[in-house]
């Protein structure tokens, strides 16, 4: 199981607290591999992008339209997290419902 998101996000942190075996990647220093981000892209479209991060807040309305692919390649921490990936299944948020799936109280 990996998971992916930032050592310095509060829910990433929760998230790899209950599932101490998860490997985990920092996207903003190790990036998000180019297959993991299609699929998960693919799996969750416009939600994997989050529109309440700061970083999104600083983007102008002509980086806003740009494809979200590569506003989540030049912009790894717009990827809302954690993302989870175990084995084929992929797992967005660290919502009641993922945890329950992962089966984590």
């Amino acid at each position: 199981m990996i998971l992916y998101g930032l050592k310095t996000c509060d829910t990433c942190r929760k998230a790899l607290k209950s599932l101490p075996d998860a490997e985990f990647v920092d996207v903003r220093s190790d990036g998000m591999p180019e297959p993991v981000l299609s699929a998960a892209l693919a799996a969750f479209e416009t939600a994997l992008v989050n529109t309440r991060s700061t970083t999104w807040r600083g983007l102008d309305e002509s980086e806003r339209a740009r494809p979200p692919l590569d506003l989540l390649r030049e912009h790894p921490t717009l990827m809302k997290r954690p993302l989870i990936v175990d084995g084929e299944q992929m797992y967005l948020g660290w919502t009641a419902q993922t945890r329950a799936a992962l089966g984590v109280s």
